[in-house]
């Protein structure tokens, strides 16, 4: 099973219609099954997510965040690792907005 306690991530990739930009950090903890992180940078003020991993490390999640224009969005993910030759994680998100125009997107996220 993959171990995200105490990683931390920065986006590498993301859809036009996601608010996460390469200004984006995203600090990591796990206990047993329960991922939680928070997030800011760029156009998200603050922001929380939850996740169960399954036994393939994959991340079921649900996340929340303000962003600059004072705007409370929420959403859904799943989060596919993948671990890179120099031992560090990229995670490859399916996400929809749970909120506004109920969008999707794909982005991707790689351990720093």
């Amino acid at each position: 099973m993959y171990n995200y306690h105490n990683k931390t991530f920065r986006s590498a990739a993301n859809t036009n219609n996601g608010d996460v930009s390469n200004e984006t950090i995203f600090e990591y903890s796990q206990t047993d099954s329960i991922v939680t992180a928070v997030y800011k940078g760029g156009s998200i003020v603050k922001g929380s997510l939850i996740a169960l991993v399954d036994e393939e490390g994959k991340l079921d999640m649900r996340y929340q965040h303000v962003n600059t224009q004072q705007q409370l969005m929420t959403g859904t993910c799943i989060s596919t690792p993948e671990l890179l030759p120099n031992g560090k994680l990229r995670l490859y998100e399916q996400w929809q907005w749970t909120c506004g125009d109920g969008s999707k997107g794909q982005s991707v996220i790689e351990e720093v």
